[in-house]
């Protein structure tokens, strides 16, 4: 198991393949670790597609991302292994057709127990890439959220995406007061890494059958951050 400190450039054959949640003709669901880029940026650096290699499983081409989760971001990552399966899933999302459940340790107890957040973003400035704020001309985003457990100053939160912004669950669980335990950029930062999970993806991918339901186990830094905040993770 590579830990979150240790993430490695490439990993090995078995290492990625014991990350494998689901395979079928067309796609393949890989757990992601926390603290490893999807891709190489511009800058380079290390990146979990470096070792997609290893997942051709008889296919000519490495298989290739059919979206993307944040680099501190652990969990479902979805992959398609071939062009045809490339077009259909990016179409998916695009239509927002595909279901993602996340985990987030939040500061703060949100109120009431669920609801939804309906906030537009857009780019900060110029001058930070891809950081994103609250704004009324920006592009719409809405968040759904459930609160599973409070205690100690902090919440269990599941949420659900309706549309897919950039860091679109930190810039709205903070726009509410209850920014993600350990986000750098969204909240306090600190030690503590980013307590956000890609916990559920449900993909319609076949007609006449049902959805496609993968699961990505709990991480173990978030494991040990909810018994820190007296949250118990029952799952």
């Amino acid at each position: 198991m590579v830990s979150l400190d240790e993430a490695p450039a490439v990993f090995s054959e078995a290492e990625i393949n014991a990350r494998l949640l689901y395979r079928d003709a067309l796609i393949l669901v890989l757990d992601k670790p926390a603290g490893i880029a999807v891709h190489k940026g511009p800058k380079g650096g290390e990146n979990f597609e470096a070792s997609f290699h290893h997942l051709r499983f008889g296919l000519p081409r490495n298989p290739a991302l059919a979206h993307r989760l944040d680099r501190d971001t652990s969990g479902c990552l979805v992959l398609g292994r071939h062009h045809k399966a490339l077009e259909k899933l990016g179409l998916m999302f695009k239509q927002g057709k595909i279901a993602k459940t996340y985990l987030a340790i939040v500061e703060g107890f949100p109120e009431p127990d669920e609801g939804l957040i309906d906030l537009p973003l857009g780019r900060l400035d110029a001058s930070r890439g891809w950081w994103m704020k609250v704004d009324p001309g920006g592009q719409p985003a809405q968040t759904r959220w459930r609160v599973f457990a409070q205690g100690a100053g902090h919440a269990l939160l599941a949420l659900t995406p309706l549309t897919g912004r950039t860091h679109q669950l930190r810039v709205h669980c903070a726009a509410k007061g209850w920014p993600i335990l350990g986000d750098p950029i969204y909240g306090a930062g600190g030690a503590t890494p980013l307590q956000l999970h890609a916990r559920r993806i449900e993909i319609p991918l076949y007609k006449n059958k049902e959805p496609i339901v993968v699961e990505a186990p709990v991480p173990a830094h978030m494991r040990a951050a909810a018994e820190a905040c007296g949250l118990r993770l029952e799952f």
